[in-house]
This record gives structure tokens, sequence and C-alpha cells, in this order.
């Protein structure tokens, strides 16, 4: 029987560091923690090599083709499959950015979006019957949709919207942000907001493919972590890192068969109608 294998992007800190950890701790198999860095990620790993745990290291850079590709072909010659996928890479502005906002939202979408997007489309093809996906999203994203206009709030609710009418609109958003014309065409200025509401939407439209494909019992979900203390939060919030990972690693082993949740954006361990504000995301 081949080994099991779980990936976690963007892993040498932070909330992805803290899933790393409980996986190693509960998961039956190899556990990768993954960073763009080499040596922040080995340093990573040895880290934990201290707790006594042993997770694999190898380099992946989610928004770099050549990296992603041969991450993917190391996992295919080395495993075979995948049976865990957690996309935690991911990126935001300091609120105090002097960055102009059109630039601010090309890289954040670029990262948070289209990065997750690419590496998905890369490694799917490896998931083995069961497999388990978990998109990191945010409740900003329930703050975001909620400021856009409703012509823009209706394309993103349609239950039926393609990958490609998602990727259509991010890039809208894109281009309006660099424009400067956001308000006037329905969306909000909320780079890292926007660019979770694709993740969220994204997570839906995987795991209605997945469901209809060949390989069982595959599922797709999307969380909100809460409000964690790290980097990215300025070190801001209510729940440690290891609080955070705590839903993340709840939905990457859920066990078979287990039909809720699939497809769907979840916090504390709860399903939410993600387009209503739970209450974590402050902007």
């Amino acid at each position: 029987m081949s080994t099991k294998v779980a990936v976690v992007t963007g892993s040498n800190k932070g909330i992805g560091h803290a899933i790393v950890r409980g996986l190693c701790k509960q998961f039956k198999g190899d556990v990768f923690l993954t960073a763009r860095d080499e040596e922040r990620g080995k340093e990573a790993v040895q880290s934990l090599n201290k707790e006594g745990l042993s997770p694999k290291f190898h380099q992946l850079d989610i928004t770099d083709q050549v990296s992603i590709i041969r991450f993917r072909d190391f996992i295919k010659n080395t495993y075979g499959g995948l049976d865990i996928l957690v996309n935690n890479a991911g990126i935001a502005f300091k609120k105090s950015s002097t960055v102009p906002f059109g630039e601010q939202a090309e890289a954040t979408v670029k990262t948070d979006y289209f990065g997750t997007l690419t590496v998905s489309d890369a490694l799917f093809p490896l998931l083995r019957p069961h497999a388990r996906v978990v998109n990191m999203s945010s409740d900003a994203c329930s703050f975001a949709i909620r400021k856009c206009s409703s012509e823009i709030q209706s394309k993103f609710l349609n239950t039926d919207i393609t990958k490609e009418e998602l990727t259509g609109l991010m890039n809208d958003f894109i281009q309006n942000a660099k424009t400067g014309d956001l308000e006037n065409n329905g969306y909000v200025k909320s780079a890292y907001g926007m660019a979770k509401v694709g993740v969220t939407v994204l997570s839906q439209i995987q795991n209605r493919q997945l469901s209809a494909d060949a390989r069982k019992d595959i599922i797709v979900n999307a969380c909100c972590p809460g409000h964690v203390i790290t980097d990215m939060s300025s070190q801001t919030g209510r729940k440690t890192i290891d609080e955070g990972a705590d839903t993340p690693i709840y939905l990457a082993l859920l066990p078979e068969e287990i039909k809720s949740p699939a497809g769907d954006f979840v916090a504390d361990r709860k399903i939410h109608k993600w387009n209503e504000y739970i209450g974590t995301y402050k902007p």
C-alpha cells in the first residue's frame, strides 16, 4: 500500500506551521511543510524536529509555475498520489502600506486566488480517492461581498458559476483597482477580502467538479481560521496559531464517506453561509 501524504502550502510559519504540527501528530502518513524560501522552510522543519515531530520539506512557490510543476512531479514520482492538500499560502498588505491599491490588488489576488487555483490545477490530478482539500479563506470574504453591489454579489453567489467566470471576475476586480473604478463598478476596496471571495467561491466550484469525478469521496472545503496572532495580523488577534489551525486540521482529517461539510465555508468547525459576516475579521 502506498504511503499516504499530506501537503501544506506556505507553512514555514504562522497558521500553516501549526497545521503541519497538528497533522504530524494525527495523520498516519508523511506531512510536507512547504515554503518559497528553502532556508526558512528547513529551519521550520528543524524547529518541529525539536518537538519530536518529523515533517518533510520541499520548496514550493505557488506563484511560480516552474516550482509548482517541480513539486507536482516530485509528489507523483515519490508517492504516486496525494491524500491531503491544505492551500494555506497567502499574503495581505498592511493597512499602513503606501503601495498603490492597484498594485496591492494585483499582488494579493495573484497569490491568494491565482496561486491557489494554479497549484490546485497541478495537484488535483494526483488526488486519491477519499482525499481532502482545505482552502484557507477568511471572514474577510464575508465583509467584502456584503460591501459589493447587488449586481456583483449575484455573480459571485451564482451557484452555477464556472471557474472561467470566477477568474474573469477576479481579473475584472484587478483592472478596476488599477483604474480607480472599483466603487463605480460595484466592487469594494479590499484586496484581501476580494481575493478570499475568490478562494471561497473557487472551493465550491472545485468540490462540485470533484463530486462528479470518477475518484470516490474527494471533498473540498474553505475555512476561516479566526482572528489569529500572526505576522499577517501584526500579532493582533484572539487565537494562537494552534487554535487557528484547529478547523483546517479538522477538515483535512474528515473521515471517509462523510457527506458534510463538503463545498462549504467552515469556521470553528461549523458551517456558515460565507456571505454572512461571522465577526472574526477586523477591517
